[in-house]
């Protein structure tokens, strides 16, 4: 540790990790397991709060993680709304979703890095590059313990969301689009308790779904991520709360909690630059489809750490080098995401009518058969693609979206190596 001007304290890090969601955590564990020193601050006082997310997971995240300790229950089936409340329904023998305590979630990833050897630091906040040199990036932290401090990065990794200051601090452009998401959990709530509800409709969700997600103890999250058309995702959200209060035949009760998020839509150019990588929401490596992001951002962060491990044993943090990341995330998650998104902008053009349509061509023992065997919430476009194959009346409704698949033939949904699960 060094003063520098004016008379503020300088540590020096290995790596600067800014953000202690799943994939920032992820990245530092692989890092300080590497023998790097690192450092990870983390703007609120505590690790997972505020929650950022509904908190539904497959058993991929269960394996990255190395623990099912966060899991509150499991779900086997799913229903789909239309705007008309037709509806089309699956169940399958295994559980095909997990529904986390997102919280427990972070909490025990940062942990994890922590006993690895990195320092997690709350309260402290990213302010501002203030200088780089050949030895590395100083930047200004706020907040913490002591007021401000300068700290000196070889490498700054960016994990902290859809509106990272890191991003901006490096010029790394933004997301194309951010969707707004507001959710509300209540405490008791009627409905089946092993399968989530998903509802379609401009009046309820333009842009994306609402969504009722049994919480595990007799509750339930029933949230909307929507297009920012002047209405707020508060009102849509209340819009389905109505909903599914007339549905049910009752009313869902006073809410317990509220949360409020932004979900970026659409790959960015680079996520990595000189001294610097992006994960997570900061990298906008969120499945357009489903807005969620917990599995891809720690994929990410898992090859994020394996490169930058590899730069710094070189002594090379240079554009150039750390490129490596985006050409090894993108191989491997990329051409999902990208035609995912090619499917939302399909999906978001669609009137009422026209999604009822597509919910009524997709009823039947036939389609439904096809999405219990083919249905990933991690990879969503390869039940599309059999759908298509397979629904001559679907094929109808959205003859666009046949060139993104077949055009470009088959590909391959990568594999995560499951490891030993810690209760």
């Amino acid at each position: 540790m060094t003063v520098g001007p004016p008379g503020l304290r300088v540590e020096s890090v290995d790596v600067l990790v800014v953000g202690a969601g799943p994939a920032g955590s992820t990245a530092a564990e692989h890092l300080a397991r590497a023998g790097h020193r690192v450092l990870v601050v983390e703007e609120h006082p505590k690790v997972g709060e505020p929650v950022q997310c509904a908190g539904l997971v497959s058993k991929r995240v269960l394996a990255l993680a190395g623990s099912d300790s966060f899991v509150r229950t499991s779900v086997r089936g799913a229903s789909v709304f239309g705007p008309s409340l037709r509806s089309i329904s699956f169940r399958a023998s295994e559980p095909r979703g997990y529904v986390i305590d997102r919280a427990a979630l972070d909490v025990f990833l940062a942990e994890k890095a922590a006993r690895a050897g990195a320092e997690i630091r709350t309260s402290t906040r990213f302010d501002r590059v203030v200088a780089t040199s050949s030895s590395g990036v100083t930047v200004r932290l706020s907040g913490a313990p002591g007021g401000r401090s300068d700290v000196q990065a070889r490498l700054v990794v960016g994990a902290d969301g859809v509106a990272s200051a890191v991003a901006r601090a490096f010029r790394l452009r933004r997301p194309v689009e951010i969707l707004p998401a507001f959710e509300a959990e209540f405490p008791r709530s009627p409905g089946d308790p092993d399968s989530v509800e998903v509802y379609l409709g401009r009046t309820i969700a333009p842009g994306l779904f609402g969504w009722w997600i049994p919480d595990g103890a007799g509750g339930a999250r029933v949230g909307v991520a929507a297009d920012a058309d002047g209405t707020s995702a508060r009102t849509y959200c209340g819009r389905l709360v109505e909903r599914l209060a007339r549905r049910f035949g009752r009313a869902l009760g006073s809410p317990t909690a509220y949360i409020v998020s932004g979900i970026p839509i659409g790959a960015l150019p680079a996520t990595s630059g000189d001294r610097v990588l992006l994960v997570g929401d900061a990298a906008a490596q969120v499945k357009p489809l489903s807005g969620g992001g917990i599995f891809t951002g720690m994929r990410c962060a898992e090859i994020a750490g394996k490169v930058a491990h590899e730069s710094l044993a070189r002594d090379d943090l240079s554009r150039s080098a750390l490129s490596a990341y985006d050409h090894a995330w993108r191989a491997e998650l990329g051409e999902e995401l990208r035609r995912a998104l090619y499917l939302r902008r399909i999906f978001t053009r669609l009137n009422d009518a026209e999604l009822d349509a597509v919910v009524e061509a997709l009823r039947g023992a036939a389609s439904e058969a096809t999405i219990v065997a083919f249905g990933d919430i991690d990879f969503p476009t390869h039940v599309v693609r059999e759908l298509l194959g397979r629904s001559p009346s679907l094929v109808r409704l959205l003859p666009k979206a046949l060139g993104a698949w077949f055009s470009s033939g088959t590909y391959r949904i990568p594999e995560v190596e499951p490891g030993p699960l810690r209760k």
